[in-house]
């Protein structure tokens, strides 16, 4: 069963991470550069103490230069590092860059992982993941029209992509394109690698979108008779579907985790100015409307942690626990909302003023319930798993009862 206790590792790595995020981490935040993240001055440095303090890319392998820790210990530093935006990006752990590489690392062939994982992983260079469409379901990549087609010893990529996160400086991009039109919705499309230095590659616009925190912004990109050469495609012919799954797992035990991380940090902002402001005589603390916040975020939090964690211990058995990761996919997200809202409402006017993070952070938390596949899709999920077991049970008890 899931043990509770932190291992003695996990504490050395809990506390070395504690330690640069009160010590670099939060002095550091307000360098950050809307839609840009760090100055590499400053970014640099600090990633380069991470890796010294063995705390770097905890989502890959050693042999990549990463932890190469469990899902378990994945969730519990990126609850700690997620408590600022610029932490995953020191820690060496953000999103694209950190799904592109589980992907990689899974998939990529050897002279793939040396030509782009090693990089990448290193921080030395960034990456999109282009897979979203203006004219289809963004929640549903079975749906996609973008295409490969094979000529000769190259493939040409004709798609539009929107919301391609990081696209703006980096170097790759993992499209998730149509090859196989006419297979099953699981088996249609594949993933390819594209130099976005591809005369083929075009970033159309950065699109504006609520929040700060990305560097490369959310771009529109179209790719026009795109040719890469047949060793670009990553995996096999009709894995893009599996291979996406693959990817988003991990990210969102990754992002669920984090997100508690920002609400714990929110609810301490509610604490700390509850306990200092007064009215009349008591200080705001002492109010029941107040203590009801604290209480029913408290609660939410817990839940919130107990759900992500029995999912991340689910998949260090090797288990895909994709009913538990829609859970905490739409649960986590709607508390992550709840919490910061009940910190600005207790902090009013205050609360939405650029002298707390409080207000950057509720604008980045909208987000949660949309990307990684809306809220309502997890649901969709989770309901039809819940039903497929219910009738599962009730035939074997039917079964039994026969005989």
């Amino acid at each position: 069963m899931f043990n509770f206790r932190e291992s003695d590792e996990q504490k050395r790595m809990l506390t070395e991470a504690n330690e640069i995020m009160e010590k670099y981490v939060f002095p550091n935040e307000k360098y950050m550069i809307p839609h840009r993240g760090l100055p590499n001055e400053i970014l640099k440095p600090l990633q380069q103490l991470v890796k010294e303090k063995g705390l770097w890319a905890a989502h890959l392998p050693t042999k990549f230069g990463g932890m190469g820790c469990g899902f378990v210990s994945l969730g519990l530093l990126s609850e700690l590092i997620g408590q600022s935006p610029i932490g995953p990006y020191i820690f060496g752990s953000m999103a694209p860059d950190a799904g592109n590489g589980e992907i990689l690392s899974h998939a990529a062939t050897d002279d793939q992982k040396e030509k782009y994982l090693r990089p990448l992983a290193n921080g030395d260079i960034r990456s999109c993941f282009g897979m979203t469409e203006p004219e289809v379901s963004g929640s549903d990549p079975r749906t996609l029209q973008g295409t490969a087609v094979k000529d000769g010893n190259e493939w040409v990529i004709n798609a539009h992509k929107w919301y391609t996160t990081g696209a703006v400086g980096s170097a790759f991009c993992i499209a998730m394109v149509v090859t196989d039109p006419e297979a099953d919705p699981y088996h249609r499309a594949s993933l390819f690698i594209v130099n976005t230095e591809n005369p083929g590659f075009e970033i159309v616009r950065e699109v504006p979108v609520l929040g700060d925190h990305y560097p490369g912004g959310h771009c529109e990109v179209r790719f026009h008779n795109c040719r890469i050469p047949e060793e670009n495609m990553l995996g096999k012919r009709g894995e893009g579907f599996k291979l996406a799954q693959l990817r988003l797992g991990p990210g969102r035990i990754t992002h669920a985790m984090r997100w508690l991380g920002v609400a714990r940090r929110s609810l301490n902002e509610l604490i700390a100015y509850s306990l200092n402001k007064k009215e009349g005589e008591k200080s705001l603390s002492e109010s029941q409307t107040i203590q009801n916040f604290i209480a029913d975020s408290e609660g939410e939090i817990q839940a919130a942690r107990l759900l992500t964690l029995h999912a991340a211990w689910k998949m260090d058995q090797g288990e895909q626990a994709r009913k538990e990761i829609s859970i905490i996919k739409f649960y986590g997200a709607q508390v992550l909302n709840n919490v910061i809202d009940r910190a600005i409402q207790t902090l009013g006017m205050y609360g939405l003023s650029p002298n707390i993070p409080l207000e950057g952070l509720y604008r980045e938390a909208r987000a949660a319930r949309i990307y990684d596949g809306a809220d309502e899709v997890h649901r969709m999920v989770v309901a039809k798993q819940v039903l497929k077991e219910f009738k599962e049970r009730k035939a074997l008890h039917e079964h039994a009862t026969i005989l």
